[in-house]
């Protein structure tokens, strides 16, 4: 675990009903910390029980705002970092990749808000600037180029895998600040996995069409089953990331509901796990 100043002070007065959020942290490196949210920790109140209860940022999902607001608060006490230095897109499983730099941090919230709509990944090169994506069974994936001090998060649903969207990102990062795919690290974090992710006909062969080598992403049972993890695993490996720089969560969310949001389980009223990176 990264070593971070944490204000002790926030989480031990109990008239704030926070608790520090209890992270799954990633070691991609040198001076930059990359987690994923799980459901414990942060505002526990009256309104954060079951699909939200109880560590949830994402405004998106029809959860309480001060509950959100409470979170928000905690997470940035444990990072060290300023509410406005917190930052996720509005996503739509499409492809956009959104480049954080010094004019968009100098933009109001409400142009802030304008400006991330519509995106599915977001990357950067400033320090103390947290970037990250909500997922609840969908795939998270955090990038760290350290020569270049450059990060990405990227959320990957299924359209959003058939769409390639982690290759695209890889191709942003390269463009923008000259990544190295061979020197890029890649973690792909908790997401549901190929037991629990059952689709109909229509996904099966939407991942056909584009075509993906379905023998090693897919099994039969009484419907098709299909490996998101793996799946984007092959495209950051055939984007030039080496097999050997990229981390897989072990973590179904499905399975593990009592930990990990997860929409097919808790529905689509239910909260959704941050997965963020940040350069110290």
């Amino acid at each position: 675990m990264p070593n971070i100043t944490m204000d002790r002070a926030i989480f031990e007065n109990r008239k704030t009903e926070l608790l520090p959020p209890q992270l799954d942290f990633y070691n991609l490196g040198r001076n930059v910390t990359a987690f994923s949210t799980t459901r414990h920790g942060g505002c526990i109140t009256d309104n954060t029980v079951g699909s939200y209860a109880t560590f949830n940022i994402n405004r998106y999902c029809g959860d309480d705002e001060e509950h959100i607001r409470k979170n928000r608060m905690a997470l940035c006490s444990l990072l060290g970092i300023s509410d406005d230095k917190l930052l996720m897109p509005h996503q739509v499983h499409l492809t956009k990749t959104a480049r954080i730099d010094e004019t968009f941090l100098a933009l109001s919230e409400e142009q802030k808000g304008i400006a991330l709509e519509g995106y599915d990944a977001l990357m950067t090169d400033l320090r103390g600037v947290c970037i990250g994506i909500s997922t609840a069974d969908c795939i998270p994936i955090l990038l760290y180029d350290e020569e270049h001090h450059a990060i990405c998060a990227i959320h990957a649903g299924w359209r959003g895998t058939v769409a390639r969207i982690a290759e695209k990102a890889i191709d942003e990062m390269k463009e923008a600040y000259g990544s190295r795919p061979e020197k890029i690290k890649a973690q792909i974090g908790p997401g549901i996995q190929l037991e629990s992710f059952e689709v109909g006909d229509e996904v099966y062969e939407a991942f056909a069409r584009e075509g993906f080598n379905m023998s090693a992403i897919s099994i039969k049972k009484e419907k098709w089953h299909i490996d998101l993890p793996a799946c984007n695993r092959m495209q950051l490996i055939e984007s030039g990331i080496l097999p050997t720089s990229i981390t897989v969560s072990p973590v179904c969310t499905y399975q593990q509901a009592n930990d990990y949001f997860s929409a097919r389980r808790l529905g689509i009223n239910s909260g959704r796990i941050f997965t963020g990176i940040m350069n110290t």
